[in-house]
């Protein structure tokens, strides 16, 4: 029999909850390898990277280099397609729940930015309205739709090219996709959608319907006022690896429909400020950097908030070095520091106990309000009829 204590706790990751799990009562953080694993996901391997910058003659991205999108599925179909000049397009989300998006919805957004420039290609960016007003009971439709406006703001912010990206709202955009989400809704069949997504008797129908909308814009004939009656090619869809069951049945049912197969490219979650065990969460606002969070905001929430690596003593950490692997001043300028040289320095002086704990922050605080300084101002920027022009559909 167990002891008090003994017990383990099984990290979960699903499209609506990311916890890591714990074993004998410390935190283990999210285990990427064995979620890599159990979604039937690839490595990306450094052959794969040198590929992409040899075909797009630009260096690959930090979160590429760095191990931050680290698994995929046909990527290679992607760059054959690149190589021999046939059409594919990239496709992302994001569910609106709150007027303005925190540090950790920038990340594919940002990554899809630079694939957009590096391959020249469209993107469809869908905005969950309907998903976020059907799962979460203090959002009302009206809350929903404003939300997809502001969140939009947003995602034009981080600078995409208005010619080749097309932002679109469910809740407006859902009669273009009906077709495609019946033929999706047709092929699935409720018992494989309990087992992916795992729905119960408490669920009400439209969450348990929702998977259809967000499969269809994997399939290019779900935007015919982009691509016409001509074949747009395979989505590449680059997301945070919670979102994958979504993708793992579009695979599954896209050649029973006559659709190509989408490629996708997966990232691991930016972690919240208490700790690695669990992602970023706007519900939480000691726990996230929201976009309009100001200078001295984040200075406070790093500074009080953000979880150490350093040891409990002076002493002890400058004999014993500080513990990247747990420390979230690091995590987060692993993400958004562009200098390689500068990230291993910071790494090799920390480690050593070289650097303090304080300074490390220190360090982070800056970069953070650099990143997030550049989007404000680049937010303000964008007005209504920037959107307008973004989420435009009609010929």
């Amino acid at each position: 029999m167990k002891q008090h204590g003994e017990e383990k706790k099984e990290q979960v990751i699903t499209p609506w909850e990311v916890t890591g799990g714990s074993e004998d009562g410390v935190k283990t953080g999210i285990d990427y390898k064995k979620v890599m694993d159990s979604f039937g996901c690839k490595e990306i391997p450094p052959e794969l990277l040198e590929r992409i910058e040899r075909q797009t003659n630009m260096k690959v991205h930090p979160f590429l280099r760095r191990g931050i999108f680290y698994c995929h599925r046909d990527l290679e179909n992607i760059l054959d397609r690149h190589e021999k000049k046939l059409p594919f397009f990239l496709y992302t989300g994001r569910g609106p729940s709150s007027d303005a998006l925190q540090l950790g919805h920038l990340v594919p957004f940002m990554f899809c930015k630079y694939l957009q420039d590096a391959f020249g290609c469209h993107v469809v960016i869908q905005l969950t309205d309907d998903e976020k007003f059907l799962v979460k009971k203090d959002i009302t439709l009206e809350d929903a739709k404003r939300y997809a406006v502001e969140n939009a703001k947003d995602i034009i912010a981080c600078g995409f090219d208005p010619q080749k990206t097309f932002i679109f709202s469910d809740i407006e955009y859902y009669s273009e996709m009906f077709e495609n989400i019946l033929r999706v809704q047709k092929t699935v069949l409720l018992n494989q959608a309990r087992a992916v997504f795992g729905f119960t008797s408490e669920d009400c129908i439209g969450k348990i319907s929702f998977p259809a909308t967000q499969i269809a814009p994997c399939f290019s004939s779900s935007f015919k006022h982009i691509f016409g009656d001509e074949d747009g090619g395979p989505a590449l869809i680059p997301y945070a690896i919670d979102q994958d069951p979504y993708f793992r049945v579009a695979r599954d049912i896209a050649h029973r429909l006559g659709f190509h197969k989408p490629s996708s490219i997966c990232s691991q979650f930016i972690p919240g400020l208490h700790g690695i065990e669990s992602k970023m969460s706007a519900s939480d606002p000691t726990s996230c950097i929201y976009t309009t969070d100001s200078q001295g905001e984040i200075a406070r929430k790093i500074t009080k908030y953000a979880f150490s690596g350093g040891r409990d003593t002076l002493a002890e950490h400058r004999r014993l070095g500080g513990n990247t692997s747990v420390d979230i001043a690091y995590q987060y300028l692993s993400y958004f520091l562009e200098s390689d040289a500068e990230l291993s320095s910071i790494q090799q002086q920390y480690t050593s106990g070289e650097m303090l704990s304080g300074e490390l922050k220190k360090r982070c605080i800056q970069e953070v309000q650099r990143v997030v300084g550049l989007f404000q101002e680049r937010r303000r920027g964008v007005t209504g009829e920037t959107v307008k022009q973004f989420m435009a559909f009609k010929k």
